[in-house]
């Protein structure tokens, strides 16, 4: 009886392929992956951390004691934003602008400012459907400077 070999044998050589070929290969994946993250977002809100925390409690008390509040909302491509005082009042006269961007990147960022409308303050930035980060900016005297951070979502026409 004779016993035929089959022409595709696991050799060394093949096994060895195979290993490099498999790590190559999340080698490379791993490397187009950290290169999409590093390069969307850079993971900064400030470009020197030391020097923002200089002046951090007496800006975050200053806010505090302001007790402001504000909201943020998109509806057919206009931004509106209410800031109110901590009975609920609405705060009226200030200058009042705000940062747009993404959520995930700093790219295509924008400022734009906002105009009073009554109890509100609006923009017409004329953002494309998605989720947006918005960075209010508020100053009312040189004793009044409000931040507030807020996400709003902008609809497309099939939502």
């Amino acid at each position: 009886m004779t016993r035929e070999t089959s022409a595709r044998t696991l050799t060394g050589r093949k096994v060895l392929l195979i290993f490099i070929a498999f790590f190559g290969i999340v080698t490379a994946v791993n490397i187009v992956m950290i290169y999409s993250a590093t390069s969307t977002f850079p993971g900064l809100v400030v470009k020197n951390s030391y020097v923002a925390s200089q002046n951090f409690d007496a800006e975050r008390n200053a806010h505090n004691a302001l007790g402001w509040s504000a909201g943020a909302g998109l509806d057919d491509g206009e931004l509106t934003v209410a800031i109110q005082d901590r009975d609920g009042a609405p705060v009226h006269g200030l200058a009042v602008s705000a940062i747009i961007g993404r959520p995930a990147t700093n790219e295509g960022e924008r400022i734009v400012d906002l105009h009073p409308s009554g109890d509100v303050y609006i923009a017409h930035p004329g953002l494309p459907k998605g989720a947006w980060r918005i960075e209010i900016r508020a100053q009312g005297g040189p004793e009044e400077t409000f931040r507030a951070l807020t996400r709003v979502y902008q609809p497309s026409d099939k939502d």
